[in-house]
């Protein structure tokens, strides 16, 4: 427990905690209700290891992951939140194996223009996505815009109604009148309802908002528009006057005190519950298989994003401290948080860097300081939640615009004209399908399509490296020079230089073929190749068999370990090639030669 406690830096820690807190209030307020899940959620998400809690990442994740599910229950967020849950659960303990297994220190080989593209995408989702409530306008409250869609959700209910008889067994082709009953009992408020849902749903995303910003350009709220650029250009002004406050918190107390103060017909946030939140067993007690199968990659995402999200916060903060971090302790200690907050109704969280850096410079020291932030927002939650429900929601939308444009990756931007183009079509696909379309499939194509390319690459260098040549043709490795010069034609050398893998067995395959009949004895010299794959095992195998089918004397010159052992557990050796056809060094293979010049070559 001495890592965990330590009462020397109390103060610090102390002070630390509490500042952490401030700042994270209002963005953890902002995530709370842009993720559908209402503002309480996000004050229980996150761990206590670190400085945690909603990130923009997560948030953004989570939103997508939201709104996918309460679709597939039309739209009723009651029905779909143990499903919800389930899934925000299994992320946790996706983390907490993660953990486990020790996969921790090998998050850092993402690609970086696939993490550039995500979080540049993350930042245009926020920002274009608040455009909206910034206006004040709210899809499913446009009349208008929400008839359109009656005809479709009558559709909707009648299929219902259907599918519910099929179930029950009453549905008769011959006879309608149970399903014509049921029709008839349908009301205006169910089709109004089911009309907003599939509104909102239209309008949400990327996509969806950029469809109806000329509604909401031609139905502004004034009142609401100059909350949300008030709130924007506090939090910029501020930050020129002092770093010591958090202009984030300043412009939250600003701009709800004035609306607030002044008594303005403004739209507030959800309601936040005062209380212990309760746990949500219907999770257990609910739980269907075929409800979290869609979502197990889903889940998956959210972890692996949790886990990247956290460990670049613990890099921030090692460098800070001159500590060193425990990359799958620190997995362990999110999931287990991720997944008790799921439980309490809340979103999955990470390692916060603007808040650990707070927490730091304001003298935290161990994880008693990040106890401390939760306690606070835990006594916000308990005692001012009725206050804090009167927050404007501009002021929210405002808010998350400014952390919107602060997350994206202006550094990766800025390089495009410098990257390998490589680099840039990755980075641009993930921006633009994470943007648009899907946040997890991009995320899953941009690296299939960066471990594609950089296999290419290993490939064409390995390749490029690596030839077959008579000693007569080839440029001699030093101790190659002294080769008996009557040989010199009959004996062929093929350099394996680098790992031999799926993504050179086809250049290797062609040059094994350009070793011309005329040679009796190829030497393969294998002590540049550390590693050989599956594919590149058979592919050698095929070669191998092919040469000595011919008639060829395959000696093979300084193995390492990890191909030996490959090729020992195929039976390369010694079935195909005999252990006295493998030397130790090029030294001992030429006496070989010599020795054997006038019987075996």
């Amino acid at each position: 427990m001495k890592n965990v406690i330590n009462f020397k830096h109390f103060k610090g820690d102390l002070f630390g905690g509490i500042t952490a807190g401030i700042v994270a209030l209002p963005l953890a307020l902002a995530f709370g209700v842009s993720s559908g899940l209402g503002p309480s959620a996000a004050l229980f998400g996150g761990t206590n290891t670190q400085i945690s809690g909603p990130t923009a990442p997560m948030t953004a994740v989570s939103m997508v992951v939201i709104a996918g599910i309460v679709t597939a229950f039309d739209g009723d967020v009651t029905k779909a939140l143990p499903t919800i849950l389930t899934v925000f659960l299994l992320a946790g303990l996706i983390q907490v194996g993660l953990g486990f297994i020790g996969l921790g220190k090998y998050i850092k080989y993402i690609p970086y223009p696939v993490v550039s593209g995500f979080m540049t995408a993350i930042g245009v989702i926020i920002l274009v996505t608040q455009i909206l409530p910034s206006v004040g306008y709210y899809p499913k409250e446009d009349t208008q815009f929400v008839n359109q869609f009656k005809p479709y959700a009558e559709e909707i209910i009648l299929n219902n109604i259907l599918k519910e008889e099929a179930g029950e067994g009453i549905l008769v082709l011959e006879d309608f009148k149970e399903t014509i009953q049921r029709a008839e009992g349908i009301t205006q408020k169910q089709i109004l309802k089911e009309s907003q849902a599939l509104a909102s749903n239209d309008a949400s995303g990327v996509i969806g908002a950029i469809k109806v910003l000329p509604r909401a350009l031609n139905n502004i709220n004034w009142l609401e528009l100059l909350l949300a650029l008030g709130t924007i250009i506090i939090i910029y002004g501020f930050k020129r006057i002092t770093n010591k406050v958090p202009s984030t918190l300043v412009a939250l107390l600003v701009m709800s005190g004035i609306a607030i103060g002044f008594g303005l017909n403004y739209r507030p946030i959800e309601e936040i519950p005062s209380g212990l939140p309760i746990p949500n067993l219907e999770i257990f007690s609910g739980f269907r298989l075929g409800n979290i199968t869609p979502y197990v990659f889903t889940a998956l995402t959210l972890a692996l994003l949790g886990a990247i999200d956290s460990l670049l916060t613990s890099v921030v903060a090692d460098n800070m401290t001159k500590t060193k971090h425990k990359p799958n302790k620190e997995l362990i200690g999110q999931g287990i948080g991720n997944s008790i907050a799921a439980i309490f109704g809340g979103i999955p969280g990470a390692g916060a860097t603007i808040r650990t850096v707070v927490n730091i410079n304001a003298g935290g020291k161990t994880r008693l300081s990040g106890m401390m932030a939760g306690i606070l927002l835990l006594i916000i939650l308990v005692a001012l939640g009725p206050i804090a429900s009167q927050i404007p929601a501009a002021v929210l939308a405002g808010i998350l615009i400014t952390v919107g444009i602060g997350v994206m990756d202006y550094k990766g931007l800025k390089a495009i004209p410098y990257m390998p183009r490589t680099e840039v079509i990755i980075m641009l696909v993930v921006l633009v399908l994470s943007s648009v379309w899907n946040l997890v499939y991009a995320v899953g194509i941009g690296l299939v399509i960066a471990s594609l390319m950089f296999m290419k690459k290993i490939g064409d260098l390995t390749a490029q490296r690596s030839d077959v040549k008579s000693l007569k043709k080839e440029k001699a490795w030093s101790d190659e020079a002294n080769f008996p010069e009557d040989l010199k034609e009959k004996v062929f050398i093929k350099h394996i230089k680098g790992p031999l893998f799926f993504g050179s067995t086809s250049d290797f395959q062609q040059l094994i073929k350009q070793i011309p009949d005329t040679a009796s004895t190829i030497i393969i010299r294998m002590g540049r190749m550390p590693y050989i794959d599956q594919s590149g095992l058979y592919a050698l195998e095929d070669e191998l068999v092919d040469l000595v089918k011919d008639g060829k004397k395959v000696l093979l010159v300084n193995i390492l370990e990890q191909p030996k052992y490959m090729m020992e557990r195929i039976d390369i050796i010694p079935d195909l090639i005999p252990k006295e056809q493998i030397f130790a060094n090029f030294d001992i293979c030429i006496a070989w030669i010599k020795e054997n010049r006038n019987n075996e070559i």
